[in-house]
């Protein structure tokens, strides 16, 4: 046998007005065409309503651990409010209250993304720059691609939404709508292109190269 529904708001509130006017709650049960255990379980928690939290007496810190703190928050980047706490020597803060006494001074970010350069990287950049410090870039060919999906961005599209607003939806199949791969590039102050790249073709250094031949230098 399935289990009944919960109680509707009018039901609820229906309990309320029967116990009012001195109805027992077999009564409400029969009026209700409800199970007598759930009006007398939905009684039974009205009355003992919720506990009241009782708050402890925050730690406080004083103005020299204030200022540990701040300098251990500038030499400790991305670490967690107990880290900088325990480097500082300071115990019995709770998390709460550190992250009131932190949000003061700083505030949660993530790691900035950025590829892993070392010094051989920096040093081969450098001297790429210098090799083409004097050169005429007007004779380079800039070049670029972008895939045109038929069902919107392919999920990097963003945008604000305004507080208490639903974000609007973005229909699409189940498989994918397919989509088509663009390529153009700029030569001077030309447009070249667009072209369209066939199917199933994927832009490595071998089908790139083919692809210059059989579309830019062909013109």
């Amino acid at each position: 046998m399935g289990q009944k529904k919960d109680l509707t708001g009018s039901e609820k509130s229906k309990i309320v007005r029967y116990l009012a006017e001195g109805c027992s709650t077999l009564k409400i049960a029969k009026l209700l065409k409800r199970d007598h255990r759930t009006i007398k379980r939905f009684i039974q928690n009205c009355q003992q309503g919720r506990k009241k939290r009782v708050e402890k007496p925050r730690r406080k810190i004083t103005a020299h651990e204030l200022r540990k703190v701040k300098r251990a928050a500038a030499k400790m980047p991305l670490a967690t409010s107990l880290a900088i706490f325990q480097s500082c020597n300071i115990t019995g803060v709770p998390k709460s209250t550190r992250c009131a006494i932190l949000r003061d001074m700083a505030k949660v970010r993530k790691a900035e993304r950025r590829p892993p350069l070392n010094k051989t990287h920096k040093l081969k950049r450098q001297d790429w720059a210098k090799k083409y410090l004097k050169t005429d870039f007007s004779k380079v060919l800039w070049t670029d691609e972008m895939r045109v999906s038929l069902d919107g961005p392919d999920g990097w599209a963003r945008g604000w939404i305004g507080k208490g607003q639903r974000a609007p939806v973005r229909l699409r199949r189940q498989q994918g709508g397919g989509g088509v791969l663009v390529w153009a590039g700029i030569f001077k102050d030309e447009l070249v292109g667009p072209f369209r790249v066939e199917d199933g073709v994927k832009l490595n250094s071998q089908s790139y190269c083919q692809f210059l031949e059989d579309t830019f230098f062909k013109q």
